[in-house]
Order: C-alpha cells, then sequence, then structure tokens
C-alpha cells in the first residue's frame, strides 16, 4: 500500500491505483467523460484534471498512477488537490470546449434526465461560453436497428470504440479524422454485429448513441423502475425493468460482478416489445376444431375433465420460461393425482447429483481459470454476457482454450479439437491439449446442456480424469440454455423411475398412448401433431404451442409476476413484477391453484408466500437466496457419473441456439428481434470486395 494525500487526508492505497481510483477511495468525486472501470485508458477528455503538488499543470487523474507521483521535498507523501480553484478553473475551461460544438437539444433528446454531459456542467460548467462560432455539423452513421445516431453531439470519448472492441470483441466502430473532422463511426456504415452491441447506449456519456426503439417513447421520470432477472438464457443477469401503466419500455442491466457485471445482451434488452405482441389475454377451448373464447369458469372445468384421464396416460412438459413457483403447482397437482411423466428442457441431467447439472466453477470462477474446454456448447449464442466473460479471460493471455463441437466466430482464439463424442474419447488417449488440462491448477470443462446422456458420459469421463474437481475447485460446468432448466432439476420436473422423457412423451401422444399432455409454456422442440391428444396450454404467446392447443389457459410473463429464478450456477433469484398480466391472464400458479379447486384436490397454499414457503420446506435449496455453491457441495461428486452409459453418436454436435434472437415466444413476437434478425442474416451475404 502507499500513502498519498487527498485533500489534506493522508489514505492508503494499492499503488497501481490511478489517481482517480484514489481520489474516489478517499471519498473526493472526479468528473470524466472518457474514463470507464470496464475499459482501457484513453485519457482524451481531460475532465477529470486534478492539482497535484509540485506538477506544472494539472493532471489528468485517469491516466497517472499513484507509484508515479513524487514525494513531497521532505519524504512526505504525494498531494492532491481535487477542488483549488486551479482546478476549477480547468474543468470549467474543458467543459467549455466540450460544449463549444454541442447542439442545445436536451429537449427532444433520448438522453434527457441521464445524461452525464447535463449533470456535469451544471456542477462543473461555467454560466456562460465565450465563444460564438458556428457549431459543427455531422452526418448520422447507420449502425444497425438498435442503435440511434446524433452524431453532432458526440465528444469523442471513444468509450463505444474501447467497448465494441475489448468488452465485445468485435471492433466495428472507429474514428475516422482528425481535430475538428474527427467522427465516430463503423466500418463502411455496417450494422452492428455484436450480440451486445446495444451496451454502448449505456455507455454514452452523451445523447450521441441512444436506443432507436425506445426512441421518444418516455422520459425516464415517467417511468416506474423495478429490479428483476432476465429469463433470455439461463445467465440470470440482473436487470431493471422500466414501465409505463401496464406497458414495459426498456429494460437496463443492474451491476451485479458475479454474474453479468454491467453488461446485458442485446435480446435480453430489446425483447420486451414481444409483451405487447400475439398476447394470449383470455381463456380458449378447441369446439368444432376452432379455439373459441371462453369464460375462466368453463376453461378450468374442460381442463379439469381433460386431467381426469387415468394417471399414467397423462404427461406434463416444462418450458424454458417456466418460473419455479408454476413448476412446483404444477408438480404438486398433477403429482396428487397421480401423474408420473414429468420432463423439461434438461430431463436427461435429472440422474445425477446436483452439482452434475450446475455451472459449478460460477461465472465469477470463469476468471481462475487457466485451461478452458468447451464441449458442444456456442457460448457467444447461448450466453452471450458469459462469452464476454471468456474473452476478457483470454485477453489476459494466460489461459487456453480448446473446443470440441461446431467451428464458430468467439471472438476469442481457442484450439479446435474436434466436432463430436468420438472427439472426447480421442481427446481422452492423451495429446498436448490434454496433457495441458491435466496439469492445470484450476482446469474447467464446459458442456452444453443439449448433448445426449452417452455424449454427457464420455465427457464427464474426461473431467473426471484430468482432475477437473480439486480441493476448492469444481471444474464441471454444464451451460444451460433455459431459464427454467435448473429449478425444473432442483424441483424434480424430470422422468424418474421409468417415466417418460419428453421425447417418449411427444411419440405417445401421436402413437394414441396418451390422453392428455399438460404444456406449461413450451413452444420449442419437439411438439405432437394436433389433434393427437387433448394438449392443455398455459403460456403467454399464441406460439407453437397454443397453435397445436386445445385448452389455453393465459398465464404471465415474466416481467408480471413475482416469481423464482434459478440461474445454472444453482443460484436463487427473485424476479419482481413490473406490470400486470395483459387482459384476462393470471399468474400461471394461481391459475393451477384455482384448477385444483375444480378438481376437489385443492392445493394446501392461498398465496405467494405460502407456496415459496412450502417450496423450501420440500427442497431446501430455494431457500439460499443469491448463494451459488460452487466447490462448497462438491465432496463426493464424480462427474464421469454423468450422464448414462451407451452409445454416443458419431454425428457432429450442434449448437442448441441458431438464432440467437428468436430463442423463445417472447423474442419471437419482437418487431426488433425480427429487425436484428433480419440484420445478421444479411451480414454475411453482402460482403464487399476487400473482404
Amino acid at each position: 500500500m502507499t500513502k498519498i494525500l487527498i485533500d489534506g487526508v493522508e489514505i492508503d492505497v494499492p499503488p497501481d491505483y490511478s489517481l482517480l481510483q484514489a481520489c474516489e477511495a478517499a471519498g473526493a468525486e472526479i468528473p470524466r467523460f472518457c474514463y470507464h472501470e470496464r475499459l482501457s485508458v484513453a485519457g482524451n477528455c481531460r475532465m477529470c484534471l486534478v492539482e497535484v503538488k509540485g506538477a506544472p499543470k494539472p493532471v489528468a487523474s485517469c491516466a497517472q498512477q499513484v507509484k508515479d507521483q513524487r514525494p513531497g521535498p521532505n519524504g512526505e507523501p504525494p498531494a492532491v488537490l481535487t477542488k483549488s480553484p486551479l482546478v476549477r478553473k480547468a474543468r470549467e475551461g474543458v467543459m467549455e470546449f466540450l460544449l463549444i460544438n454541442h447542439p442545445l437539444d436536451c429537449p427532444i433528446c433520448d438522453q434527457g434526465g441521464e445524461c452525464d454531459l447535463q449533470d456535469q456542467s451544471v456542477a462543473y460548467g461555467r454560466s456562460a461560453t465565450r465563444f460564438d462560432e458556428n457549431k459543427r455539423a455531422v452526418e448520422e452513421k447507420f449502425m444497425g436497428p438498435l442503435v440511434k445516431t446524433v452524431m453532432t453531439r458526440c465528444i469523442q470519448c471513444t468509450r463505444c470504440v474501447r467497448f465494441v472492441t475489448e468488452v465485445a470483441g468485435v471492433p466495428e466502430i472507429g474514428a475516422t479524422g482528425r481535430g475538428e473532422d474527427m467522427e465516430i463511426t463503423t466500418y463502411l456504415e455496417k450494422s452492428l454485429t455484436s450480440e451486445l452491441s446495444a451496451n454502448v447506449i449505456d455507455l454514452c456519456p452523451v445523447g450521441a448513441l441512444t436506443s432507436k426503439p425506445y426512441a421518444f417513447n418516455a422520459r425516464p421520470w415517467e417511468l416506474t423502475k423495478t429490479e428483476s432477472v432476465d429469463v433470455m438464457d439461463a445467465l440470470g443477469s440482473n436487470i431493471r425493468i422500466d414501465a409505463r401503466g401496464d406497458e414495459v419500455l426498456r429494460v437496463l442491466p443492474r451491476v451485479n460482478e458475479e454474474i453479468n457485471e454491467e453488461w446485458i445482451s442485446d435480446k435480453t434488452r430489446f425483447a420486451v416489445d414481444g409483451l405487447k405482441y400475439q398476447r394470449l389475454d383470455r381463456p380458449y377451448v378447441r369446439r368444432d376444431g376452432k379455439l373459441t373464447p371462453v369464460t375462466w369458469d368453463e376453461a378450468l372445468t374442460a381442463t379439469a375433465q381433460a386431467l381426469r384421464a387415468s394417471p399414467d396416460r397423462i404427461g406434463a412438459i416444462a418450458g424454458d420460461l417456466a418460473c419455479a413457483e408454476s413448476m412446483k403447482a404444477t408438480l404438486d397437482l398433477l403429482g396428487g393425482l397421480g401423474v408420473k411423466n414429468f420432463d423439461s428442457g434438461a430431463g436427461h441431467l435429472a440422474g445425477a447429483s446436483r452439482q452434475g447439472w450446475l455451472f459449478n466453477s460460477t461465472i465469477l470462477g470463469i476468471e481462475d481459470a487457466d485451461v478452458i474446454l468447451l464441449v458442444g456448447v456456442n457460448p457467444r449464442l447461448e450466453a452471450a454476457v458469459l462469452n464476454a466473460r471468456l474473452r476478457k479471460v483470454w485477453l489476459r493471455g494466460d489461459v487456453r482454450i480448446g473446443l470440441i463441437g461446431e467451428r464458430a466466430d468467439l471472438n476469442y482464439d481457442y484450439e479446435h479439437l474436434g466436432a463430436g463424442a468420438t472427439s472426447i474419447a480421442d481427446l481422452g488417449k492423451g495429446g498436448a491439449f490434454f496433457d495441458a488440462l491435466k496439469a492445470a491448477q484450476k482446469p474447467l470443462v464446459i458442456v452444453g446442456a443439449g448433448l445426449s446422456a452417452a455424449a454427457l458420459r464420455a465427457a464427464g469421463k474426461l473431467a473426471a480424469s484430468v482432475g477437473v474437481v480439486k480441493d476448492g475447485w469444481n471444474g464441471w460446468s454444464v451451460l444451460h440454455t433455459g431459464a427454467s432448466h435448473v429449478g425444473a432439476l432442483d424441483l424434480g420436473f424430470a422422468p424418474k423411475g421409468g417415466s417418460l422423457t419428453r421425447s417418449q412423451m411427444v411419440a405417445a401422444v401421436n402413437d394414441g398412448k396418451l390422453d392428455t399432455l399438460f404444456l406449461l409454456g413450451v413452444d420449442d422442440g419437439p411438439l405432437p401433431e394436433k389433434g393427437r391428444a387433448t394438449v392443455i396450454y398455459l403460456g403467454t404467446h399464441g406460439d407453437a404451442g397454443a397453435h397445436i392447443a386445445d385448452i389455453i389457459l393465459p398465464g404471465a410473463a415474466y416481467a408480471e409476476k413475482n416469481a423464482t429464478w434459478v440461474n445454472m450456477e444453482g443460484r436463487v433469484q427473485y424476479g419482481r413484477r413490473a406490470a400486470f398480466p395483459k387482459g384476462d391472464a393470471r399468474e400461471d400458479w394461481s391459475i393451477l391453484r384455482a384448477l385444483s379447486a375444480v378438481m376437489g384436490k385443492t392445493l394446501p397454499y392461498d398465496s405467494l408466500a405460502a407456496l415459496r414457503a412450502k417450496m423450501i420446506a420440500d427442497h431446501p435449496t430455494f431457500g439460499a437466496v443469491d448463494y451459488a455453491p460452487g466447490a462448497a457441495d462438491a465432496d463426493g461428486f464424480d462427474p464421469a457419473l454423468v450422464g448414462a452409459e451407451g452409445t454416443a453418436s458419431a454425428e457432429p454436435f450442434r449448437t442448441a441456439v441458431r438464432d440467437f434472437y428468436f430463442t423463445n415466444p417472447i423474442a419471437r413476437a419482437s418487431r426488433t428481434m425480427a429487425d436484428c434478425s433480419k440484420s445478421a442474416s444479411g451480414v454475411d451475404a453482402s460482403k464487399v470486395a476487400a473482404e
């Protein structure tokens, strides 16, 4: 630690701290535009100027380290002043220069009310300017369907340039020209292709880059802000949902160092307009081959009648967006009837202990790994924010990454070790990468949840042979794609004791061996043919599941209910309601509670609190809120027992996500996601000659 005086107060800070960080540690506020703690130092806005005793002029505090400061003449610690007249005058001058060409269009700027330039010009600027020259104008740039540009406002802080280059790994934004002619632009004004591109909107300290879908919709003080959890993937990113009335207008990231840092994917941010379209807002029953609107009483009576079939001829499947409460109520109701056929998107993982289906290294633990093996995954499409964490580790230069699966541009270098299950066996026979994995202090094996049981067993045996589970470390990590998967496995919403799997249930319906199939928000994957059995669909959108349904019970989307989600680390998190369900739709668990009363099998809870209490009593892991077990529960876990014995297919692995923007019914109903998908599909087809 190094001693330094900040405004006369002596503090101890690490020697590699910048002066800006040291000032903040001392409680001094330092204005800045270009500096961001997660990006490299640019030092080009000069707003963070401070006075260093002995320096001939003010110093940019973001670009000077504590260890480089000279002590006083008698050995006193270096002294920094943040509020002296010199500093005040310097900041006023910098602000005056920044505003020379900035247009005074705050009343029509979407950044108004959330603008760093507004705030800092009031706090540190002059009351008048000495410049009366004409302001320069800059042409708008095209950056795709998500980012709206007004580049006349740009102050060339280069945060956007550094983000797409360093964090996103897609260097598509840069600067052209010099001096007054400098402009921030994309390469040949091409659409941004990163799945994280819209984070530049949050980073932009002025209104140069704003949200195109949200443009002119609302001011921040009009919105009700609700802290919640994202369900577009299994990461469980922490988000803030902003709503006005009963309409969700936007989603922003919340800082959580252990999960998403302060980034979210473009799908998380912009798929929310899908909550407005193709919604199921009333119950339906199929009569004479046509879905007909009915009352809740009629729908529940029809559902109860369908569920009076023989229990062994009833099945239930949970979709990727199902919350823990809805799955628990489904298990309690149908299980009470004697039904044993339950499955979700990850039921084939259920045979192992809990560590067999978790991301045991934890997301933050990725930064400790020294050798990483990816098996059957494409983290860029399946968990874009996690992929940024992998890139962050790769940028350090001391990690080795290998991939078995489809070749893909992951935004970092890796060794391609094969395409399918046979390559797992080949790697286990030895080789340079196997030796590196075995010699690693903290090896990390990330496997896709979509692998077959036999392929999982092969990957588990490989992981066990290299010692992926050690004292204080568990590197066996399963990358799930659905927000409901881990919660379903924790609840036991999976095949057991010879009950039917999802694919077997679908085949049984088509063969006439099941009379009733209950779909809890299931719209993806294999679905049965229409008319083969009575299909009950409890969900939110008129997607694939609703098209084959005979009874539709309209539920609440993730932003419209208080619900529990378990991310792929096994971390229990609470999502909170930001708006109310559409029309006559109701929260899923309350529909099932009402259905149980109609059937004479009343569930033992009348409130969400009572349901959660029973869920925690039956499954204690749901009581450990915001806790990721990691290696703490790894005693006795053997990854070689994951999956099941068998002959793995020789077919190459295929990533579970083919179109990043269309992975669930909310995203497929989103017009913004449709624009993004169209833009992304045209990127590879429109190569220019230089490429």
